[in-house]
């Protein structure tokens, strides 16, 4: 936001009477998760996004221009921004200084139309207060007045009275903290790179704010700062940064209606993917909402309307369908609202109706008159959407070829699959085994009640380059796509999963890591509700088998290994096995270190590392040569380390 929009500070009041007081604070620490969501790591960054929202609210007010976090040495977090600073005043209600109810009352903030915020990206107001609950101390600082103002809280108990402890011409308010480890017995290690990746994403979504991130933990500081005056504009150029597009610059749209503001930015790729993000308030809707389905209405229909219009599409012609026009789209959708109503399995769709209207109206507007003004890029977008309806007409009638030749049905398993007798997909688990040989030892040492197999030979199609109609025809992807049993494309329905667990056993060499690479990225672009559900998994066979007597150990790692034969005597001599495959194992080991339930080790794939591997893959073996040059360049001093 810059010095010329930012509002005088005293110009808009903002005093302890904005401050409305729901109820009180008992039972955070007995159920974080409820407020929270976990206590695992996730649980532990959200600590940091309660803080930063309230600063976020600032900005969006029109108050604050720069956010820092700060990562101390001691994993404590400190966030410091500029806007006006809590109230210290006193609170009527509670008859305490405002901040003071900010922080230790449950549901206590600017946020419940007191006049304090119009729009809020922290809706429920427990954000202070929770933070402060779940701290092992926490210390808030207010810059207003001329003075500075401090209280301190240890588990969320004041300490002392608010005080005055300086004086300053800074306005604004500073809060530091630590996570309890009583509350976060996981841990309260903080990482860099998941805090970088939201405070990056929060100055896309709010142009011209200034957000910084430093570490403070190792001897050299590690530091960043964001500032994009383009926005989600800018935010679109960066997701497309590893891809040839066919327009230079994204198209960027904003209006307002009825005080909700709508910003849309795209740009079209040479891919046969479509990335579509949507964001209410900074709050990204991953479930989509109102707001993703007006713009992806609007989009479909003007752009029929265009084509016809400039006769690329002829009057009797069928209309583009929206999956036509989407493909190789990146689009992002940002709204502010200020009464937004979300819905959903995790609260992440919005469910307003008149932003579905007004986003429909502002983006068909705005799109209309730009491909108006830009013929030859409306013409690029139409021909790629004719291209897309060509491909989709041929992945039907593959599809149809399939459902007749072997079957897309759960009626007609794949004869690969070795099902488990269990209707439960709960407790379902499918393991997608890397080889025939390891699929057979798999088969044999299984439980069959509860796990089911599925081989597959080597390395599957590459999904990056490939049209649907191509991903069809493949034996493998479609064996896959049967024993699923969710559908795919449009028909996809993830309730309709025959396993909860997906799990990719493959070797532990670089064909491995390929491979599974491949199947990670498959499920991101065609299954991605299954790994947004928590769904798929990768599992860690292990490298090695240490036999000593009668004594056996399995481990995973160089270091594991290296640890038991600093531990265990000279005498006799320990033999060593080192797997290089999953095959060398019989029925009775692949169980007892990788499949057993008791005893395996499961990596569980989260959306952020399925997007990683999307990423990677696209660089490695998209069409650009650019990005695939850098990475080797950089990457090549490794080359002697790889296991071949």
């Amino acid at each position: 936001m810059s010095n010329e929009t930012k509002k005088d500070i005293a110009s808009t009041s903002y005093d302890a009477s904005q401050i409305q007081v729901l109820e009180g604070l008992e039972a955070v620490r007995k159920r974080p998760g409820m407020y929270i969501g976990s206590t695992s790591a996730m649980g532990l960054h959200h600590l940091v996004w309660e803080i930063v929202d309230n600063s976020i609210d600032e900005a969006l007010a029109g108050f604050a221009t720069h956010i820092e976090v700060l990562i101390n040495p001691d994993n404590s977090i400190t966030v410091i921004d500029d806007g006006r600073g809590i109230p210290v005043d006193i609170q009527e209600k509670t008859g305490r200084p405002a901040v003071e109810t900010v922080f230790t009352i449950l549901h206590a903030g600017g946020k419940f139309g007191g006049g304090g915020y119009k729009v809020s990206g922290g809706l429920h107001g427990v954000g202070a207060s929770v933070v402060n609950a779940l701290s092992k101390k926490l210390r808030v600082q207010v810059f207003k007045n001329g003075h500075i103002y401090e209280q301190s809280y240890k588990r969320g108990v004041v300490e002392e009275d608010l005080k005055i402890v300086g004086e300053t011409d800074k306005h604004g308010t500073r809060v530091d903290f630590t996570p309890d480890p009583e509350i976060f017995r996981e841990s309260t290690v903080y990482v860099f790179d998941t805090l970088n990746e939201r405070i990056r994403e929060l100055a896309f979504l709010n142009k011209g704010l200034r957000l910084s991130l430093t570490d403070l933990r190792e001897e050299e500081v590690k530091e960043v700062h964001y500032h994009y005056e383009g926005g989600i504009k800018e935010y679109v150029s960066f997701l497309n940064k590893k891809k040839e597009v066919l327009f230079p610059d994204p198209v960027y749209l904003e209006g307002e209606q009825d005080d909700i503001v709508v910003e849309v930015a795209f740009q079209y790729t040479n891919t046969y993917q479509t990335n579509l993000m949507s964001f209410t308030n900074n709050i990204h809707t991953y479930e989509g909402g109102t707001h993703e389905s007006g713009v992806k209405t609007a989009l479909t229909r003007v752009i029929n309307d265009y084509a016809k219009r400039q006769n690329i599409l002829k009057e009797n012609d069928d209309n583009l369908f929206g999956e036509d026009v989407r493909e190789g789209l990146t689009l992002i959708v940002s709204i502010k609202h200020p009464d937004p109503q979300f819905e959903g399995q995790t609260k992440t769709k919005l469910g307003n109706s008149e932003a579905r209207t007004i986003t429909d109206r502002l983006f068909s507007s705005a799109l209309d008159r730009f491909l108006s003004e830009n013929p030859a890029i409306g013409k690029k977008i139409v021909d790629k959407g004719i291209l897309a309806a060509k491909a989709r007409m041929a992945a039907k009638r593959a599809r149809e070829v399939t459902r007749k030749k072997s079957g897309l049905e759960i009626s007609n398993l794949p004869g690969k699959l070795a099902d488990c007798s269990s209707n439960d997909p709960e407790i379902n688990e499918l393991f997608i085994v890397e080889g025939d040989s390891a699929g057979g030892s798999a088969k044999s040492g299984r439980s069959r009640h509860f796990q089911a197999i599925l081989p597959i030979r080597g390395k599957i199609l590459n999904v990056e380059k490939a049209s649907l109609d191509r991903i069809l025809a493949n034996e493998e992807i479609r064996s896959l796509f049967t024993a699923m049993g969710t559908g795919f494309g449009s028909e996809f329905d993830v309730t309709k999963a025959r396993y909860h667990k997906v799990i990719i056993m493959t070797d532990a060499d670089v064909d491995g890591a390929h491979i599974r690479t491949l199947l990670i990225t498959l499920f991101y672009r065609f299954f991605r509700p299954v790994v947004e559900s928590g769904y798929l998994y990768i599992a860690q066979p292990p490298l090695y088998k240490v036999k000593q007597g009668k004594r056996e150990a399995y481990l995973n790692s160089d270091e594991e290994l290296q640890e038991l034969l600093n531990e265990i005597p000279e005498m006799p001599k320990p033999q060593i096995q080192r797997y290089k495959g999953l095959g060398e194992m019989d029925a009775h080991q692949l169980w007892e270190t990788t499949m057993d339930p008791d005893k395996r080790y499961l990596l569980q794939v989260k959306v952020e590392d399925a997007k990683l591997a999307d990423e990677t893959l696209d660089m490695l073996m998209g069409d650009r040569v650019e990005p695939r040059r850098e990475f080797i360049e950089t990457n090549a001093v490794y080359a002697d380390r790889l296991d071949i």
